[in-house]
């Protein structure tokens, strides 16, 4: 009985984290986390009539640069900024 209800409580954390991945895909924003801060960044919209879908286009002239899309470029990213912790503790644990 105990196995059971440690497996269900383990595979409930998954699921949840499974489920805001799936989410997340369907949206416009991008998951990115580290080791120093969780991001969501923007992304181009595949329906954008200006870009469709690839983010921005080229500008002409000997030396081209890509011209970023308002469809992503002009949205926030949101940044959490993780508290550091040090590598290697002063003293082990007893």
């Amino acid at each position: 009985m105990r196995i059971r209800t440690a497996c269900l409580l383990a595979a409930i954390p998954v699921t949840v984290a499974a489920a805001a991945v799936a989410t997340l895909k369907a949206s416009h924003l991008r998951l990115h986390a580290d080791r120093h801060h969780i991001a969501l960044q923007p992304r181009p919209r595949r329906s954008c009539p200006d870009c469709r879908g690839a983010g921005g286009w080229w500008t002409g002239g000997p030396d081209p640069e890509m011209a970023a899309c308002g469809c992503w470029s002009e949205r926030r990213e949101l940044r959490i900024q993780l508290r550091a912790v040090s590598a290697w503790p002063e003293e082990p644990p007893l």
